[in-house]
């Protein structure tokens, strides 16, 4: 066989990263679901032309070329989805009759971008969303239950504390009005980058969109205010500017603040830098960092958009955050900061006298299966010694032996006993691999 070379940007874990994947998978469905969240799954393609549809995403398509023939015409250019934003707001349109408002989906799928590879970015990567849909109107009080249904998911997760940080465009937009800066979206893409480039490259960047030194130093000034309570209503205010728009954004920042951190303490923190690049953002942004890992960027971001969705007479605002599933793992199991138990799901290992009685060992093998031990038999019936070493080369934490009676062996501390396949459980931290973080 030729030989193959790996291709950056699309990772491939080994089993045991797998189990961990799984794992961070599996808790954060369980999370969203209790938190009364429904799963689902939208196409992995959609037309070029509805991915763009809500301005620059700065992130280069994949085109599927075969599709787009197949298809016919320039009007049917597909593409692989970049985020599972865009393809939320055409599901909701298309289902907008069999669905009820307000709508809580989460999503947990790959997606793809054009982008070159660096740590924590990938080409294809997992997401995993939840977002709040209505009808028309969507209750403020959506803004503070999405990021405190994240800070319970990654909670639970095997990973350093993540922090979330939020802030309000309309603050932004409405401070940038105020003091007469025109080109407000060119301000705030400028003002995101502050965590990338600095405070005097931002500066130069507002100037060269045409605002003036002192604009700039105002836009700036908003963007140092952060703080976990109601006094940065107070300090933005004391900026000067005053405007019906910057008081609404205010208004709605002060209340998803106190009203997260009364429910949650410490869980949300207000960063006035937040702007999100993306155009669709019309209130409430969010970002989250892990705490020690800060140069890996956001770990989970979004935000509230009153327009993404619509089809002409009905419109459908939402809110809602995606983790970057992919990426923590590739921070967590590069450093490592996270171990598993073992390396395969097996937690038993039957062993097998001889061929002549392996039927006896796949018997036992399907009765532990059928309680829900997971069970192999062993590949070769070598002298037990082997077998017992196979199992520990593997992690398997049990052998069964067969005989009159059976027996099973715990390899780690020698214990042996004799056991009943119609009755014998593992303990249930051995039941299956478990997941925890490095000490």
């Amino acid at each position: 066989m030729a030989r193959h070379f790996s291709l950056s940007g699309f990772p491939e874990w080994l089993p045991e990263q797998r189990l961990v994947e799984q794992h961070v998978l599996t808790t954060l469905q369980r999370t969203f679901e209790l938190h009364g969240f429904s799963g689902i799954e939208t196409r992995a393609v959609e037309p070029v032309s509805q991915l763009l549809s809500k301005g620059e995403t700065s992130k280069e398509i994949y085109l599927l070329s075969r599709l787009q023939a197949e298809a016919g015409g320039d009007d049917a250019e597909l593409g692989l989805h970049f985020d599972l934003t865009v393809p939320l707001a055409r599901y909701v349109v298309e289902n907008a009759g069999r669905l009820l408002f307000p709508f809580k989906r989460y999503q947990i799928q790959k997606v793809w971008r054009g982008e070159r590879p660096q740590d924590g970015r990938f080409r294809e990567f997992v997401q995993a969303d939840v977002d709040v849909v209505g009808q028309d109107t969507l209750s403020q009080h959506h803004d503070m239950e999405l990021p405190l249904v994240m800070v319970d998911a990654l909670g639970r997760l095997p990973i350093p504390r993540v922090v979330v940080r939020a802030s309000n465009r309309k603050v932004a937009q409405g401070l940038y009005e105020a003091v007469g800066i025109a080109d407000v979206d060119g301000a705030l893409r400028a003002i995101d980058k502050l965590d990338k480039i600095g405070e005097k490259a931002v500066a130069e960047m507002l100037i060269a969109g045409g605002a003036t030194e002192q604009q700039a130093e105002q836009a700036l000034a908003l963007a140092r205010i952060q703080g976990s309570d109601g006094s940065i209503a107070d300090r933005v205010l004391a900026l000067g500017a005053r405007s019906d728009l910057l008081d609404e954004g205010l208004h709605e920042l002060v209340a998803l603040i106190e009203g997260a951190n009364a429910l949650m303490p410490g869980a949300i923190t207000a960063d006035l830098k937040i702007a999100r690049g993306l155009d669709y953002y019309t209130g409430t942004v969010y970002e989250s960092t892990m705490i020690g890992h800060e140069d890996l960027g956001s770990v989970c971001s979004g935000g509230r958009y009153d327009s993404l969705a619509t089809d002409g007479k009905k419109t459908y605002p939402g809110v809602g955050l995606s983790i970057g599933v992919s990426r923590v793992l590739a921070r967590v199991l590069g450093a490592p900061l996270v171990e598993v138990s073992r390396s395969v799901p097996t937690a038993v290992l039957v062993a097998v006298l001889d061929e002549d009685h392996r039927a006896q060992s796949d018997r036992i093998a399907m009765s532990l299966r059928d309680r829900g031990i997971p069970t192999e038999v062993s590949p070769s019936a070598a002298k037990f010694g082997k077998q017992i070493r196979y199992a520990d080369r593997r992690g398997i934490p049990y052998v069964w032996f067969p005989g009159d009676p059976d027996s099973v062996k715990d390899i780690r501390s020698g214990d042996q006993t004799d056991a009943d396949a119609g009755e014998w459980m593992p303990p249930a931290d051995d039941l299956h691999p478990t997941v925890r973080t490095v000490s």
